[in-house]
C-alpha cells in the first residue's frame, strides 16, 4: 500500500511512488494491474543488454548487424537499414535516447538464444520472473503493441530501481538529452523525457506511448540524498504526462522529510532467556534505522516489538530473535530485525536447577528452594 489516495491523487490510470533511498512506497495505485507498457517496456531490453556488457557476453564496441525484421520497425526508430553495422554503446543510445523500435530489436536478436525477437522475449520473461517482476509478460523487446504483452507499474518501478542500483556506469545515459545518429534524422534526435528539462533533479528513465496504453513515464530524480523513482501510465496527453510526473515529483519531495529514528547497536527492549546464564538479553538494531515521515506528521510515530519467547540459550549475539514494527502516518509498516546484543551461554547445574524449580513452582506451587535441596 501506499499512502492514503486523498493525499495525493493522481490522473494517471495506474501509478507506483518510490522513496528509492529508504524503500518507502509513497503511492500505489492499480500497482500490480498488468498493463500495455509501450515503450516502457524497453527499460527490460536495456537491462539486459547491460548485463550481458557486464558479463563479457557483448562488448560495448562491438556492431551488430540489422536484420531485414528489425529494419521494418516503424515508429520511433534510429531509421536503420540492412546495409548498417551499428555499435552497442550507438545501439543503446538509439533504444534511450530515441526509443528505436529497430535499435531494440537489433539488440535483442543479438542477446537471443535462437537468434529471433521472440526467443528474446521469452527470456525477458524468464529473467523479469527472476528479479521479482511477477506481474510482466514480454512479447517483444519494444512495447510494439500485441496481446498479451504486459507489465505492472510497480514492476517499472523495480526494473527502474535494478538500473539505476545494478548499473550505475551506464545510468547517466538515461540523462541525455540528444543524440544525432550518424546526422540521419535530425528531427529524431531529442530525448522525449519531459521531466530532463525542468530543473528539478530528474535524470531518467523512459517514456512510453501507444494509443492503448496511453501516455506514460518511469521517471527518476535526485535532491540532496534522496532519491524518487514514479512511474505512472494512462494519461491523455504529452503535456498532462509532463504536468503529473512535476507534481509527483514536488509532492514526494516536500511533502516527506528523512528521519534518523535508531543508531545502530542501540537497545531496544529485553527478552527473557530460558535455561541460560543470564535470565535476559537485549534486543538491538544491527544498523542505523533512518525512515521517511510525512512533513504534517513527524511525531505520530508508533512502534513496537515483536518476539516469541522466553528464548532458548545457547544465544549468539547479533543472533536474530524478534522484530520492530514501526508505522506513521498511513505508510507502509516498516519492519526492522532486532538482534541478541550479546551472547548468553547455556545454563549451568545451578541454573538448570533454578529453572527447574521455577517451572514446577509455576505448576505445582513447590519452592524453588526445596527442589534444590532435595536435589
Amino acid at each position: 500500500m501506499g499512502v492514503n489516495a486523498q493525499t495525493f491523487d493522481t490522473r494517471a490510470t495506474a501509478a507506483y511512488v518510490l522513496d528509492q533511498t529508504t524503500g518507502t512506497v509513497l503511492l500505489a495505485k492499480n500497482a500490480d494491474e498488468p498493463l500495455p507498457p509501450a515503450s516502457m517496456s524497453k527499460l527490460m531490453t536495456i537491462y539486459m543488454a547491460f548485463e550481458a556488457v557486464a558479463d563479457g557476453i557483448l562488448a560495448i564496441d562491438e556492431k551488430l548487424p540489422v536484420s531485414t525484421h528489425a529494419s521494418a520497425y516503424t515508429g520511433s526508430s534510429m531509421f536503420l537499414d540492412t546495409t548498417d553495422r551499428v555499435s552497442v554503446e550507438d545501439l543503446l543510445r538509439g533504444v534511450i535516447v530515441l526509443s528505436g523500435n529497430d535499435a531494440s530489436a537489433v539488440l535483442a536478436e543479438a542477446l537471443s538464444l535462437d537468434g529471433t525477437e521472440a526467443g528474446f522475449a521469452h527470456q525477458m520473461t524468464e529473467r523479469g520472473r527472476e528479479m521479482g517482476m511477477t506481474h510482466s509478460t514480454f512479447k517483444n523487446s519494444n512495447g510494439w503493441p500485441v496481446a498479451g504483452h504486459r507489465m505492472s507499474m510497480r514492476d517499472l518501478g523495480l526494473l527502474a530501481d535494478r538500473l539505476i542500483t545494478d548499473y550505475p556506469t551506464y545510468y547517466p545515459l538515461f540523462a541525455e538529452r540528444e543524440f544525432a545518429f550518424d546526422s540521419r534524422v535530425p528531427s529524431n534526435s531529442r530525448n522525449r523525457n519531459p521531466v530532463l528539462s525542468m530543473g528539478i533533479g530528474a535524470d531518467g528513465l523512459k517514456t512510453g506511448h501507444t494509443q492503448e496504453a496511453g501516455f506514460g513515464l518511469v521517471g527518476s530524480a535526485k535532491q540532496g540524498d534522496r532519491r524518487i523513482i514514479f512511474v505512472i501510465t494512462g494519461l491523455e496527453t504529452r503535456q498532462a504526462r509532463a504536468e503529473e510526473s512535476e507534481k509527483i515529483l514536488n509532492w514526494a519531495f516536500r511533502q516527506f522529510a528523512q528521519k534518523d529514528v535508531a543508531q545502530g547497536g542501540m537497545r531496544i527492549a529485553e527478552a527473557d532467556v530460558w535455561m541460560g546464564e543470564l535470565p535476559s538479553v537485549g534486543l538491538t538494531v544491527a544498523d542505523n534505522i533512518s525512515l521517511l515521515v510525512p512533513i504534517a506528521n513527524q511525531d505520530g510515530l508508533d512502534a513496537k516489538v515483536i518476539y516469541t519467547g522466553p528464548i532458548e540459550a545457547p544465544i549468539v549475539a547479533g543472533q536474530a530473535l524478534g522484530e520492530l514494527v514501526i508505522s506513521l502516518g498511513g505508510l507502509p509498516e516498516h519492519r526492522v530485525p532486532l538482534v541478541a546484543e550479546h551472547d548468553v551461554p547455556l545454563g549451568g547445574f545451578n541454573a538448570r536447577i533454578r529453572v527447574a524449580g521455577e517451572v514446577l513452582w509455576d505448576k505445582f506451587g513447590l519452592s524453588p528452594d526445596i527442589i534444590g535441596a532435595e536435589s
